[in-house]
């Protein structure tokens, strides 16, 4: 019998408080006239209180659907690399939000290596995040959670391959999202000289690209796995352009430039 997961972050990367965390994530949201018809987004997953802006401009940008796949790092390296929550619902302070069923089962028949998986999702909070955004902005959404613990690129590449053929199967928009932070623990100068050069990989829609690039320049973007595969699906399903929606790090908040963890908010047309 599948279960319901319950929060394993709340009052600590955001308010347990359901008044306070409604208040608290209405704050970040902006009034946008000409939502953009994105098909990805890629957002931070810190504490709110460093990375709940740039979350609440990348969302407020775009057209969020009532189906949206959420892809995020493993912290924990617990469970299957490629691990689908098999849930029926999560649970954060807001309420209930709904797995997607029917979204799940076609991720498992176009995505070979990917597993129905409890434990990954336990304790990680990639992902755990991210969800009272959704309920506030979107409160009827289902999802379907993929947490990512390999940075093999074959597989990161058929995993997205994957994901493009599964929403091709569905009859309704499904929007793509990566939860990743940015470089961590250097200065905000370091930090954004180095995440300058992974941006221009996501914005150019780049995945071997980011891929190497991360590699080669030693950037600890803790999320690029998920960035990868989902920068693969945009292709496949023809994004053709991507824009900058923000780009801060952690001294903003707590006045520390000397060892920052930065944040970028993304959004795929």
């Amino acid at each position: 019998m599948k279960n319901e997961r319950e929060p394993a972050y709340a009052g600590q990367f955001y308010p347990g408080d359901p008044e306070t965390l409604r208040r608290t994530v209405q704050s970040f949201f902006q009034k946008t006239d000409a939502p953009l018809q994105a098909k990805a987004v890629v957002v931070p997953h810190a504490g709110y209180i460093y990375s709940g802006s740039v979350t609440g401009k990348v969302l407020s940008a775009v057209q969020v659907p009532d189906r949206i796949i959420l892809l995020g790092p493993s912290h924990t390296g617990l469970g299957e690399s490629l691990a689908l929550s098999p849930d029926t619902a999560w649970h954060t302070p807001l309420g209930t939000i709904s797995i997607d069923s029917e979204l799940n089962r076609n991720l498992l028949e176009a995505c070979p290596d990917l597993r129905e998986d409890t434990t990954a999702h336990l304790r990680e909070h990639s992902l755990e995040v991210q969800v009272p955004f959704l309920q506030m902005i979107q409160p009827d959404c289902r999802i379907s959670a993929i947490c990512i613990g390999t940075a093999d690129y074959a597989s990161l590449e058929a995993l997205g391959h994957g994901i493009a053929g599964a929403i091709r199967c569905m009859d309704s928009p499904v929007l793509l999202l990566a939860s990743s932070d940015m470089t961590h623990y250097e200065s905000a100068e370091s930090a954004a000289r180095k995440d300058q050069l992974a941006i221009k990989c996501i914005l150019e829609i780049d995945p071997p690209g980011l891929y190497r690039t991360v590699m080669e320049n030693n950037i600890t973007m803790c999320g690029f796995a998920p960035a990868v595969s989902v920068l693969t699906a945009c292709l496949d399903m023809g994004a053709s352009a991507a824009r900058l929606i923000d780009y801060t790090n952690s001294g903003e908040a707590s006045g520390d430039y000397r060892q920052v963890v930065a944040y970028a908010g993304i959004a795929i047309e």
